[in-house]
């Protein structure tokens, strides 16, 4: 439980552990889809291959798809791509290093499938049980009225009644599907031997590009959230204005006369100031479209050390002569 715990804190931690967790559920998913799937060959010369292409490689391409759909990285990487450059000038490296992450991800339920398919050899059988030569093996069946074609494209069927009484068929399906075999065995050691040379030389290049590449690829990820983080806190506190004074508009006129004491006046204050605070001094619809214009067109400076002007409220109370009775900043 413990385990299970720790897990979960790892791919809630930060945007690229999410990412991991899910391309590692999408890989889960295909496994399982996989092996609930029912593969039947259709057993007919002009289907075999159609219908066993078909299994291996568009479930891969559908979830490649949806790789790439619910990666953060996508997102973020168009984001940058296709924004305007403003004061802040684009950066090729961060928007490559997002595709290549994109992609390592989205790629990886698709090569699960794939060698799944392999390392099974149903699909193989069936796709290509018809290019075997059958000289090689005995028990061919010949006085069932059909042609060699036919007969080498019902090797994936075995409940077909021609191949009853002999071992034609189960020879055959041992020999194709260890081509198949081989096959996804040789990509899946040819991916690892990548993935680990890449792992090796990785140190031999410019390591302090890569941090910097890294490093301000996280902070566009971290960016974009705190600025939808507070745009949700600004239209939750802009509602609510607009609700009260709703409200408030639909009640009778009434005056109450109170002392107004310091108590009264500090309370009065602080509670406007903190309103304002929230609202950061956007308090209508145009400045709010001009706010979320500026932020697409004309993302800020990288540069904290340049503190943007913030413009002073004073609250000054009066009598009902005009005078000053109280003022605050």
């Amino acid at each position: 439980m413990d385990r299970l715990k720790l897990v979960l804190q790892y791919f809630q931690s930060n945007s690229e552990s999410i990412s991991n967790g899910i391309c590692v559920i999408l890989a889960l998913i295909s496994v399982k889809l996989y092996t609930s799937f029912d593969f039947n060959c259709p057993c007919i010369p002009q289907y075999n291959k159609l219908y066993a292409l078909g299994v291996m490689f568009v479930p891969p391409v559908i979830l490649f798809l949806l790789g790439v759909m619910i990666s953060r990285h996508t997102g973020v990487m168009m984001e940058e791509w296709a924004r305007p450059p403003g004061k802040r000038t684009k950066n090729p490296a961060v928007v490559k290093y997002l595709f290549s992450a994109m992609l390592q991800r989205a790629l990886l339920a698709p090569m699960v499938w794939i060698l799944m398919t392999l390392l099974d050899g149903k699909c193989f059988i069936c796709a290509f049980s018809m290019s075997v030569d059958p000289k090689y093996f005995t028990g061919l069946p010949n006085n069932t009225g059909l042609d060699l074609v036919r007969i080498m494209a019902k090797v994936p069927c075995k409940e077909d009644i021609i191949f009853k009484n002999t071992t034609f068929r189960k020879a055959v399906t041992r020999y194709v599907r260890c081509y198949s075999q081989a096959i996804g065995w040789s990509i899946l050691l040819f991916l690892i031997l990548v993935g680990a040379v890449a792992r090796v030389i990785k140190p031999c290049f410019n390591h302090a590009v890569f941090l910097q590449t890294r490093y301000w690829s996280n902070y566009l990820d971290i960016e974009q959230k705190l600025f939808d983080e507070t745009c949700v806190l600004h239209a939750r506190e802009f509602a609510r204005k607009c609700v009260v004074q709703f409200f408030e508009g639909m009640q009778d006129d009434a005056v109450l006369r109170l002392p107004l004491s310091h108590t009264l006046r500090s309370r009065k204050g602080q509670d406007e100031y903190e309103e304002e605070e929230r609202l950061h001094g956007v308090t209508r619809k145009d400045q709010v479209d001009h706010l979320l214009q500026t932020w697409y067109q004309c993302r800020p400076e990288l540069d904290v050390t340049k503190i943007a002007h913030r413009p002073t409220l004073c609250i000054t109370w009066e009598d009902y002569n005009g005078r000053t009775l109280y003022s605050d900043v």
